[in-house]
């Protein structure tokens, strides 16, 4: 079971902050830092300092870090072209020694595009499976041959498709809630699917629908990882609970119902009912991110408790 740490830094955080929460997730055990990719803060956050770049930062967090694996949940597709993205991921897939991997989305919230000039196209899911077509084709060219793309959004000729990462094959996340094209461009395109804040039973219909898309594209059994991020608030008892929760602006009950809250063995028992579905990785979205006491507990007295 990997329990992976994630971070929402448009709601204010520093690279310095995140470099902090980082060297801790490899200090405590945890297999993986992401982060969000979004230039806007949402609800009632002051976003101070502003916004960092997903992939600068996680450039910077490559150099700084030894084990953990990096990532986005997820990449928005309308901020960068699919050439620019796979070249991208590559030089930061060099710089950590293959430790990356890319989640890919559609991009959904308007206001952060209109507030700093970026184009909204109407049409993003037929864009997202190019750029899934264009990214991992770069990825596969072999050396000395050269890749073409003619689509609907975008034209590639005579790429050399460089550079390339370190890794074999970079791991490619997909998410979300949409019942049919979204699992048939998992089962084409991904090595894992995410579903993000959802319930046990919203996440088994979905992974359901995953795997028989999977099942019908010719994927093999285990060829996919299904994995669900959830916000995390854990305390030793109730009342570090109702703390935290009051730190970032949310009630308990909420968090219990929808997210991985409570004390250690409430959580690890919410755990469990995913694990019974199928979820073998868990992306724990962490708000409060001064509290490094925070995953000091997970990392003592969650962690060793999961398969």
């Amino acid at each position: 079971m990997d329990l992976r740490i994630f971070t929402e830094p448009q709601q204010g955080a520093s690279y310095d902050t995140l470099l902090t929460v980082a060297k801790a997730t490899e200090e405590l055990g945890f297999d993986a830092f992401f982060r969000s990719d979004h230039y806007l803060k949402m609800g009632d956050a002051d976003g101070l300092p502003g916004p960092t770049d997903a992939w600068i930062t996680l450039a910077g967090l490559a150099r700084e870090t030894k084990r953990i694996r990096l990532g986005t949940l997820m990449t928005a597709g309308t901020f960068r072209l699919p050439g620019v993205l796979a070249i991208q991921v590559a030089q930061v897939d060099q710089m950590s020694g293959g430790r990356v991997e890319l989640g890919l989305g559609a991009g959904w919230f308007e206001e952060e595009h209109k507030a700093y000039g970026i184009p909204f196209p109407k049409e993003k899911f037929g864009r997202l499976e190019e750029q899934l077509a264009i990214v991992t084709g770069l990825w596969g060219t072999a050396l000395g041959e050269t890749f073409d793309f003619h689509g609907t959004y975008y034209d590639l000729t005579d790429s050399p498709a460089l550079p390339k990462p370190t890794q074999a094959r970079i791991p490619v996340l997909i998410g979300g809630q949409g019942a049919t094209r979204t699992p048939k461009l998992t089962a084409r395109y991904a090595d894992e699917f995410n579903m993000p804040f959802a319930s046990v039973e919203d996440s088994a219909a979905q992974f359901g629908r995953v795997r028989a898309a999977a099942e019908a594209a010719g994927r093999k059994d285990g060829d996919l990882t299904y994995s669900n991020a959830l916000v995390v608030c854990v305390g030793k008892d109730d009342q570090e609970v109702a703390r935290r929760a009051a730190v970032i602006g949310r009630e308990v009950d909420e968090l219990k119902a929808n997210g991985l809250a409570g004390t250690p063995a409430e959580v690890v028992d919410k755990i469990g009912r995913y694990a019974e579905i199928g979820a073998t990785r868990f992306y724990l979205q962490v708000l409060d991110l001064s509290d490094l006491d925070h995953l000091e507990l997970i990392s003592a007295q969650v962690q060793p408790q999961l398969p």
